[in-house]
């Protein structure tokens, strides 16, 4: 069975990386933590360095897919330094803190051959300040792309073959990137399984950055959606 490889995409996430990388080092079968620094200018590289894991660092900020692209391209080179098979991917957001050692779950599909892409469903969503609107723009757009109804279809918590991660590449910009490729995956015919897991990641807030992160997430799923769905 391939090894398993965590790629946490992060930017300014000093307050949880740590927590989050010590919980991912304890889940079986991974042997790679890699954390995808993306323009942070606090101490993410650092903590991420101290708490075990191996980073790659961009200067400045280039978006989630960019830092996803990334991480998995680092890992490759880990694969063909150590001259083994290809890792499968396991990708995690840098504010789960303890809870990444939940994770396990969406793993054992994937190592089995029972899935090509694993996405996690919260147990207890963590109540969020918003509207719901990209979650529902997200759903509708997946739904109507492939005839299925993701419950969670934002969640980046998840696992891939390498094959599969190579299938939904080149990624969707930015927060649009979980929403592609769901689609992407699902029309090719691979194999996109959601498993509970207790898992949380931190609230988004009702303030104005958070109405303009939003606002981002809305304008990439959408355009994500707009080449995808006719």
């Amino acid at each position: 069975m391939p090894p398993v490889a965590v790629v946490i995409p992060a930017y300014n996430e000093a307050d949880l990386i740590a927590a989050t990388v010590t919980a991912a080092l304890t889940l079986p079968g991974v042997d790679v933590v890699l954390v995808a620094s993306d323009g942070s200018t606090d101490d993410t590289v650092g903590l991420a360095r101290r708490a075990g894991a191996t980073v790659w660092r961009s200067s400045r900020n280039h978006g989630k897919a960019a830092a996803m692209t990334a991480g998995a391209a680092a890992v490759g080179d880990i694969d063909r330094r150590d001259r083994r098979g290809p890792r499968h991917l396991l990708f995690l957001d840098a504010d789960l803190g303890p809870t990444a050692a939940a994770a396990g779950p969406l793993i054992e599909p994937v190592a089995a051959g029972a899935a090509d892409m694993t996405i996690a469903v919260f147990k207890n969503r963590v109540r969020q300040g918003g509207h719901g609107f990209v979650v529902r723009l997200s759903g509708a757009g997946i739904r109507h792309a492939t005839g299925w109804a993701p419950a969670q279809p934002l969640n980046g918590q998840r696992c891939l073959t390498r094959a599969g991660f190579d299938a939904a590449r080149p990624l969707a910009r930015g927060f649009g990137v979980e929403t592609a490729m769901t689609i992407d995956l699902k029309r090719k015919g691979l194999r996109v399984l959601e498993v509970e897991v207790d898992m949380a990641h931190r609230a988004t807030g009702k303030d104005l950055a958070a109405q303009l992160h939003r606002a981002r997430q809305f304008a990439d799923v959408a355009r994500a959606l707009a080449v995808r769905v006719r």
